[in-house]
């Protein structure tokens, strides 16, 4: 394993391990407007919600890297302390991209990446029409992290109103992930899409605790089949089946006869898949009497 002292590392090379590294990053795209009323449209990657009582997200402008100056929207929150922050959908991440190029200040980005402006209705910086979700917000507080190239401003936004499109909302009126279609940010030029093809469930108990891994025998903590994944469902059960609940399953499915290890924990695993975690520790459990 590589190990890295960032104390050791340029800024640029500290950058890029850390923006590959931690992945993906939703992105806020933010528009402001400045004391004169000039309107600025940026995305920052530096973005999630830290809170819902208040309902707070946070992102962060950093000081430029090259020259340590700092951008447009920072400068705009701190004469006008309000955004919104808009949601990027796959649909728009191109223009997207395009607004994050460094034009002048006065320069309006909706106009040079071609969004629609559409006015908000608490705040003074408009909203992207076409954003699947807006949230036009109040900024409490900016929190400078440093006063050298690279160093963020942590805008801490409180949510007043939000927006969202109904092409995304299900049938009882909340939003339906699998019609969302959002974009997030990795490093370099990668980007990442949340769709319906990548999506996918991890069911955990609100209520209940799970028995854990290390209450599962050795002979199946150990195993050469089952993955880290398929243990963690298995750990995610509420209850151990005790010997009782095991002969039942050996009466109804006939204990497992001439199966190998290996070929049992295939079989497990293939319950784990279809969503039978609990059978498939009964079938793990019943090879043993």
């Amino acid at each position: 394993m590589l190990t890295l002292n960032v104390a050791d590392l340029s800024l640029p090379d500290r950058q890029n391990y850390l923006q590959h590294a931690i992945v993906p990053r939703p992105i806020c795209f933010a528009s402001t407007v400045d004391r004169d009323g000039h309107v600025n449209l940026s995305p920052f990657s530096f973005f999630n919600l830290f809170s819902t009582n208040p309902p707070i997200c946070v992102f962060s402008p950093s000081r430029r890297g090259r020259d340590n100056t700092t951008k447009h929207t920072l400068d705009n929150i701190l004469e006008v302390p309000e955004c919104v922050i808009n949601l990027v959908s796959y649909d728009m991440v191109q223009q997207t991209s395009l607004a994050s190029v460094e034009y002048p200040k006065g320069v309006n980005e909706f106009v040079k990446a071609g969004f629609t402006e559409l006015p908000s209705q608490l705040i003074k910086p408009p909203r992207v029409a076409e954003a699947p979700v807006q949230f036009e917000c109040i900024v409490n507080r900016v929190i400078p992290l440093g006063d050298k190239g690279g160093a963020g401003n942590l805008v801490i936004a409180e949510i007043k109103l939000m927006h969202i499109s109904e092409s995304i909302l299900d049938t009882n009126g909340k939003i339906d992930q699998l019609k969302t279609d959002f974009v997030a940010r990795m490093g370099g030029d990668w980007y990442c899409r949340a769709n319906r093809e990548n999506l996918f469930k991890v069911p955990k108990p609100n209520t209940q605790i799970g028995i854990g891994i290390d209450a599962l025998p050795e002979a199946i903590r150990h195993s050469k089949i089952l993955t880290g994944n398929d243990l963690g469902q298995l750990g995610n059960l509420t209850c151990f089946p005790d010997k009782a609940i095991v002969d039942v399953y050996v009466k109804e499915h006939k204990n497992p006869v001439g199966l190998t290890e290996r070929e049992l924990h295939i079989a497990a695993q293939s319950m784990i898949a279809g969503g039978k975690p609990d059978e498939a520790l009964l079938l793990l459990l019943a090879a043993d009497l």
